[in-house]
């Protein structure tokens, strides 16, 4: 096992060897180790992805060492390091009620309870240890699962970090939570999960957020999921704000369940890593279930963002409505491939998408392929896309009236955004990509 001073992995890539000492390192019940080497032989079966795989052929991860990366190793963060988010720490913690932080994969700050209003809101190691009974039914079993593709059972495997909110029924936690996981120099690896439960007329607002501090050019590696099961006419707002730095490689399936007369709104933020590979998908499983995905992507330098989204109808009378919009600089491209898959028994359907690029360097690439497949009959399902530069006559008019140039761009880019912003519900989260935005468009 390295040091922290030598990047806290274990050496070897994600090895048998490597995986047998992981498990040494961890406290964990029988029933979770055995999950563990299930998905890890699932790992062991798959195929790596290449460009000839249909869910890759735009995304190239060829230049992905995975033998330069290894799995967490059980060595603590340095005191630099734990205290490399304290600004971040200190903001979220202004705009909402408590939080969870992991920096490394390794916990650093828990929940005050005192603000959860009976809620249960803690990293899955406390929850492996104290709500076994939570984490047996629901982690990695029906949302998330080993078997959906490489990365999948790879983090099913080797997960470390994370947290788990439970919200029993009935129970409304007034003020939103937050998690954060965080990497720093000493860390090149991030496993974390995030679990939410919430039964039957729960409520909750959980803003998870990623970032990186201080690492340089050394290449990093995420590989992480969310699961979110709500149960009938449970209210969930849901918050992932993606910053990792320019040399991380992020990989990420995440889940939503909606059940009966249950609704959810989910806002994505991309704007960090080098490479991104994410499918994002609700499935609205009890009738009247209903889904607002709202993403906001800004591209610079080379970054490359694959995000595959999916919006499944399995029950009558659902309504789903994703909008994604995206600014793309420099040599950047960004991919979304959406869809809107209604099954035989969803009459009733309701279903929206559109994915709008504004394209603002001669180089910059977006693909946008939004995509259909109905079974029903009685169902109003419709989707769109648009990739496009500034125009230059609205630049021209911002100039004659005494608008330079680089101010008038800023505000027809805020104004592309604005009706994404104004969707999203939680205030802080608005102004926090508003202001990522506005930073990644000033940067050359």
């Amino acid at each position: 096992m390295t040091t922290a001073a030598s990047s806290k992995t274990i050496t070897g890539g994600f090895t048998e060897e490597a995986f047998e000492a992981f498990l040494k390192g961890r406290d964990e019940p029988g029933w979770l180790t055995d999950r563990r080497r299930e998905a890890f032989a699932r790992f062991q079966a798959f195929a790596w992805p290449t460009m000839r795989d249909e869910e890759w052929r735009r995304t190239d991860v060829r230049a992905l060492k995975m033998n330069e990366f290894g799995p967490a190793s059980a060595v603590e963060p340095s005191a630099r390091a734990r205290s490399a988010f304290d600004p971040l720490w200190e903001t979220l913690s202004s705009h909402y009620g408590t939080g969870v932080e992991h920096v490394d994969g390794a916990l650093v700050r828990k929940a005050d309870p005192a603000k959860l209003g009976g809620a249960v809101f803690v990293d899955l190691d406390t929850a492996a240890k104290d709500h076994p009974e939570l984490l047996k039914r629901y982690l990695h079993t029906e949302v998330v699962k080993p078997s959906d593709d490489v990365f999948a059972a790879l983090h099913a495997a080797f997960w470390s970090g994370g947290t788990l909110l439970y919200v029993p029924k009935g129970v409304k936690v007034e003020l939103p939570l937050f998690s954060v996981a965080g990497m720093t120099e000493e860390g090149r690896v991030d496993f974390s999960h995030t679990l939410v439960v919430l039964e039957e007329g729960a409520e909750a607002t959980l803003v998870r957020e990623t970032a990186s501090q201080g690492r340089g050019d050394a290449p990093a590696l995420h590989v992480g999921a969310v699961e979110v099961v709500q149960e009938a006419s449970s209210r969930l707002r849901l918050v992932n704000l993606q910053n990792w730095d320019a040399a991380t490689w992020h990989f990420t399936r995440e889940r939503a369940l909606v059940g009966r007369d249950a609704s959810l709104q989910w806002t994505v933020g991309a704007l960090g890593s080098r490479l991104s590979k994410v499918n994002q998908e609700v499935a609205l499983t009890g009738q009247g279930a209903s889904a607002q995905v709202n993403g906001v992507m800004f591209t610079t330098g080379k970054q490359h963002l694959a995000y595959f989204t999916r919006q499944d109808h399995m029950a009558p009378h659902t309504t789903s409505d994703l909008l994604y919009k995206s600014g793309l600089k420099d040599r950047s491209r960004i991919v979304w491939k959406g869809m809107i898959r209604v099954e035989k028994d969803a009459q009733r359907t309701d279903a929206y998408q559109k994915n709008d690029n504004l394209i603002l360097s001669e180089a910059a690439r977006a693909d946008s392929i939004p995509g259909l497949e109905i079974e029903a009959n009685d169902v109003r399902c419709t989707h769109g896309a648009t990739a496009g530069k500034v125009d230059e006559e609205m630049i021209f008019l911002c100039q004659a009236r005494g608008i330079p140039r680089e101010t008038a761009v800023r505000l027809i880019v805020e104004g592309f955004f604005a009706n994404v912003y104004d969707r999203i519900t939680v205030e802080p989260v608005r102004e926090t990509l508003r202001q990522a935005v506005a930073a990644k468009l000033g940067n050359s």
